[in-house]
C-alpha cells in the first residue's frame, strides 16, 4: 500500500446530485439539480461542507465557494445508462455498464407475474410503481385479509415485495425475494429484488429495519474483488454489502436510518484501522427525494454537516465524500434524477483547494482507491497524486476560518483533533 494514507472512510450521500447532466433530457431530467434547486427553496446552513468547498463545485445559494477549501473538490459523471442505486454504486467500483437495467414504468408484464405468483403459491397485491410509505397504506388492510404480498416498482431497476411481518414470516419473506430473483434473469434482470417488511395497523403501518436486497452479481475484477485479492479489509456500513452481494467486504453492519449510519461509520473506524470503511447514507433518496420533501432533504444535509466534525480522523485517513445519482425534491418527479454527484475529499495529508474538476466517471473514485491499496480497476483514472500532499504544513483546528478545517459547534476553540 502506498503511504501516506492507510484507511480511506468512503461516504455515499445516497441522490445528493449537484445539477443536470449533459444527457438529462433523454430521462425527463433536464433542470434536475439536487443540491441547487434545494438550496434556492431552503436557506442550507451548511458551514463545514463550505469549508471543504461544496459551494466551489457549482454555484449554491446560501453555501459560496470559498478562497481556501480544506477538502480536494470537483464532481462526478455517470458514464454507464441509467440513474440508479446500482448503476452508481457499480460504477464507483469500476464496472460500467453497456446498456441499463430494466425498468418497468407500467408494472411487471404476467409472464414474470405468472411465474411468480405459481413459485410462492398465492397471489398478489399492487404491481406498480408506488412510494413505498404510500403503497403499504393504501394495500395493508387488504394484505392482512388475504396475506398477499404486495408488489411494486420505481423508477429503479427494481422488484420490491412489502409484507406485514405477522402475515408474512421474515425468512419466508427473504424466501420469495429468493424465488423473484431467480425468475427475473435475462431481459428482465433488474438490479435489486427488496424485501419490505412493514408492522402496525390499518393507517399507521410503518416499515421495519429489515429490509434485505438481493442484487445482481457484480461482474468479476471490480474494486472489492481487488482489495479482497490484496488482502485490504473493508467494513461495510448501510446498504453496500447488498449491492454488492458481500463480495469482498470481510465485514458489514445494517442501518436504521442516516443517524445510525452516521454512529456506525465511527463505530467502525475505532474496530477497523486501516482498509477502507464504506458507507451509504440513504435517508436523503427513500425518506426525501422520493417524497418531494424538501425541507426533510435539507435537514438530513445539515444533520451530515454538523456530525462532520465528530468524525475522528487521523492522519492516515481518507475521507471521501460524493452521491451515487439525483432525486431533486424539487421536481413535480419522484424518480431519480440524471446527475452529476459532488465529489470532496478530506484529510491531513491532502492538498486541500485542489480542483479535480468534472470527471468523466464515478470510477475514477474507485480507482484512487484501488491505486491508494497497490492494485487497479478496468475504468477511471486516479487523482491520488493530484491530492497527495508533499511537505508543508499540516492542516489544524486554527485554520477553521480559511477554509483547512472543520466547524464544531459543540468543541470549539481548545480542540486540536484534525475534526
Amino acid at each position: 500500500m502506498n503511504e501516506p494514507f492507510q484507511r480511506v472512510i468512503w461516504i455515499v450521500l445516497d441522490s445528493v446530485g449537484i445539477g443536470a447532466m449533459p444527457d438529462a433530457a433523454e430521462y425527463g431530467d433536464v433542470g434536475s439539480d439536487t443540491l441547487g434547486n434545494i438550496a434556492s427553496r431552503r436557506k442550507l446552513n451548511l458551514p463545514n461542507l463550505s469549508r471543504f468547498g461544496l459551494g466551489n463545485i457549482s454555484p449554491l445559494n446560501g453555501v459560496p465557494a470559498v478562497k481556501n477549501p480544506g477538502a480536494a473538490y470537483g464532481k462526478c459523471a455517470l458514464r454507464s445508462p441509467g440513474k440508479d442505486t446500482t448503476t452508481g454504486h457499480w460504477e464507483m467500483a469500476g464496472i460500467i455498464l453497456e446498456k441499463p437495467f430494466p425498468i418497468y414504468p407500467h408494472g411487471f408484464p404476467p409472464e414474470v407475474m405468472d411465474r411468480f405468483e405459481g413459485a410462492i403459491g398465492r397471489g398478489t397485491l399492487g404491481n406498480k410503481p408506488a412510494s413505498g410509505t404510500e403503497i403499504i397504506q393504501e394495500l395493508g388492510e387488504e394484505h392482512l385479509a388475504t396475506s398477499r404480498p404486495i408488489v411494486y416498482t420505481s423508477a429503479d431497476s427494481v422488484f420490491q415485495i412489502a409484507a406485514h411481518e405477522s402475515v408474512i414470516a421474515l425468512e419466508e419473506l427473504y424466501s420469495m425475494c429468493r424465488a423473484a430473483r431467480e425468475i427475473l434473469r435475462g431481459r428482465h434482470e433488474v438490479g435489486r429484488v427488496i424485501a419490505r417488511p412493514f408492522v402496525g395497523e390499518p393507517g399507521g403501518f410503518t416499515r421495519t429495519a429489515n429490509r434485505k436486497d438481493f442484487a445482481v452479481p457484480p461482474p468479476a475484477g471490480m474494486l472489492l474483488d481487488r482489495l479482497e485479492e490484496r488482502g485490504v479489509p473493508v467494513y461495510a456500513v448501510g446498504k453496500i454489502s447488498d449491492v454488492f452481494l458481500g463480495r469482498g467486504i470481510t465485514s458489514s453492519v445494517k442501518t436504521k436510518n442516516n443517524a445510525d449510519g452516521m454512529a456506525k461509520t465511527v463505530e467502525a473506524m475505532g474496530k477497523q484501522k486501516r482498509g477502507l470503511i464504506f458507507t451509504n447514507l440513504v435517508d436523503f433518496d427513500q425518506n426525501y427525494g422520493h417524497r418531494n420533501d424538501v425541507e426533510g432533504y435539507a435537514g438530513a444535509l445539515e444533520e451530515v454537516d454538523r456530525w462532520l466534525p465528530q468524525v475522528p480522523l487521523g492522519a492516515g485517513d481518507l475521507l471521501i465524500l460524493t452521491a451515487d445519482h439525483g432525486c431533486d425534491p424539487t421536481t413535480p418527479s419522484t424518480d431519480h434524477s440524471r446527475e452529476y454527484t459532488p465529489l470532496l475529499v478530506f484529510g491531513e495529508r491532502v492538498r486541500g483547494g485542489v480542483n479535480l474538476g468534472t470527471r468523466d466517471t464515478l470510477a475514477d473514485i474507485g480507482q484512487t482507491v484501488a491505486t491508494l491499496f497497490g492494485t487497479y480497476i478496468e475504468a477511471g483514472t486516479s487523482f491520488l497524486e493530484d491530492i497527495q500532499k508533499g511537505d508543508g504544513p499540516i492542516t489544524s483546528y486554527e485554520t477553521a476560518h480559511h477554509g483547512g478545517e472543520l466547524e464544531d459547534v459543540q468543541n470549539r476553540p481548545g480542540n486540536h483533533r484534525l475534526f
